[in-house]
């Protein structure tokens, strides 16, 4: 018997966009095929073509994004068996996922901080994207997930990142960042999956009221640490409002800082992967049979 969807996020579902978009948004909640970024700290798009030719396993590069893999037919543990995986040359990693550190874009000698780092996939793509030219800080207040973090930095050659074993929100206030990236704690509600094996997931109001308190609770911390007149980016796997454009409506009023659009055909995005939101120029991805459902935001502080 496939489990289900929790009641809470049902109804909200309802709530925030009526019955007939929450049933298409409950019906792509399925497993997806396998995608892959290639680690251009490590190699390159045409050699990883080769490496999966030469493996049988047939793949569809992104024009949206070079890098980027989707690999159907195959799991997870036909791309872990390869050596050139082992190497770090590639990692796994949804495509909503790598969509945050492509707007936050970053640059040769920038200052970043990465408040909740662990396992690393938007950490070590910031790197790679910079060319291992980011100053790059990464917190994650779990000591086995900082270590996690540590390895995956280790094994795919994200040379010039500091790990902190910390919660962001304690750091010191004088600290000033070129640009954060905070893929925020969440419900995960854009990520269910109704397949079997897949234990049904507990969502209560109160979980999710905490876990938005504790949301904005970091956005207000990001802002604090970024640069006046830079930009920053706040993300989660979340569809829910309460996590996404409710958070930026409690917070940016009062930190000076605005919404910077974001155009979703940059991320491969057509209206139809869209979900509608209230706060113009952000982005919530539609679950469906290839995007996890995603929140993303670019925000600028004034200065």
């Amino acid at each position: 018997m496939l489990p289900a969807i929790p009641a809470l996020l049902t109804e909200r579902l309802i709530q925030q966009y009526g019955e007939g978009l929450a049933r298409e948004i409950e019906a792509g909640f399925v497993r997806r095929p396998v995608t892959l970024r290639v680690n251009t700290l490590r190699s390159t798009p045409e050699q990883v073509m080769a490496v999966l030719e030469n493996a049988g396993i047939a793949y569809e590069r992104q024009s949206w994004y070079p890098d980027a893999f989707v690999l159907p037919g195959v799991r997870e543990d036909a791309v872990q068996s390869l050596p050139e995986y082992e190497a770090g040359h590639m990692y796994l990693q949804s495509l909503s996922s790598m969509m945050p550190a492509l707007v936050l874009s970053p640059k040769k000698g920038e200052s970043i901080l990465d408040m909740a780092a662990a396992p690393g996939g938007k950490t070590t793509q910031m790197a790679a994207l910079s060319g291992n030219a980011a100053l790059i800080t990464a917190c994650e207040k779990n000591r086995i997930r900082a270590d996690r973090l540590q390895f995956n930095l280790d094994r795919q050659g994200a040379s010039r990142v500091s790990v902190m074993c910390t919660d962001a929100r304690q750091l010191n206030d004088l600290f000033r960042f070129d640009k954060v990236l905070l893929d925020a704690p969440c419900t995960g509600s854009g990520t269910i999956l109704i397949a079997e094996g897949e234990q049904e997931r507990r969502m209560t109001a109160d979980w999710v009221a905490k876990t938005a308190k504790t949301q904005k609770a970091m956005l207000k911390k990001a802002l604090t640490l970024l640069s006046a007149g830079h930009e920053m980016v706040y993300s989660t796997c979340s569809i829910l409002r309460e996590e996404n454009e409710e958070v930026l409506n409690a917070v940016l009023p009062g930190m000076n800082a605005e919404v910077v659009p974001i155009d979703p055909a940059a991320l491969g995005l057509g209206a139809e992967q869209l979900l509608p939101v209230i706060v113009p120029g952000v982005v919530c991805v539609k679950p469906t049979a290839l995007h996890e459902g995603f929140f993303v935001a670019k925000i600028r502080k004034r200065k």
